[in-house]
């Protein structure tokens, strides 16, 4: 069972119609699943995302999926798996990091990152959650900045629903053309560059001016 449920977790958005006939409503659950290991284990940044929405968006316009259970199911499964993720870092987070390792983590970069959450957090975590890899960490970061939860949590819907969305809307206005369905692959790494790109650019933006502001009394 396990041997054959690996292969779906990993590559489910290029087979996603396949397993929806063979596990019918209990797709759903995968693709909670998926999402929230995604969201919330800093060791699973490598399960599929972007591609997952934007391919699931395009299975619904087909008519095999529920377009709006589709998009509860992968809000609910990211709001908590970010949530998760955030207590993860809260509890855990210094222990590991500065009790553990207190010759790699210093004391100083645990009260920078207290201070970048207490000023960046909340654009931190919403713009993050469009960027790979970046979105796995963002609230573990939270949690060990000690980011008031009320507000990681505003922010963590926020970027959730407009993450969902984004992605689920496109593949499903999008991804029945048959110019996207040829080339549904380069479409969707092109896709993910320019979000993570113009995300990213945000992110330096919003650290670099965090970081003169920081430098501003040395002066």
């Amino acid at each position: 069972m396990l041997e054959s449920l690996i292969p779906i977790l990993l590559h489910i958005d290029q087979n996603l119609a396949s397993v929806v006939h063979e596990y019918g409503v209990w797709t759903y659950l995968i693709l909670f699943i998926i999402i929230f290991l995604e969201t919330g284990f800093v060791i699973m940044p490598f399960l599929p995302g972007d591609s997952l929405l934007f391919v699931g968006g395009a299975v619904a316009a087909s008519g095999i999926l529920d377009l709006y259970l589709l998009i509860i199911v992968i809000i609910l499964a990211a709001v908590i798996g970010d949530t998760v993720n955030y207590w993860i870092g809260n509890y855990l987070g210094v222990r590991v990091f500065y009790e553990r390792f207190p010759t790699l983590v210093k004391k100083e970069y645990i009260d920078r990152t207290y201070e970048f959450y207490e000023k960046y957090g909340g654009a931190t975590i919403f713009v993050a959650r469009f960027v790979p890899l970046v979105r796995t960490f963002a609230p573990f970061l939270a949690g060990v900045g000690t980011m008031h939860y009320s507000r990681f949590l505003f922010y963590n819907i926020a970027g959730a629903v407009c993450w969902t969305l984004s992605f689920v809307l496109a593949g499903y206005f999008f991804g029945t053309l048959v110019v996207v369905q040829e080339n549904m692959g380069l479409l969707i790494i092109a896709v993910i560059l320019l979000t993570t790109g113009t995300i990213l650019y945000i992110l330096f933006t919003i650290i670099r001016a965090w970081w003169d502001r920081r430098r501003e009394p040395a002066a």
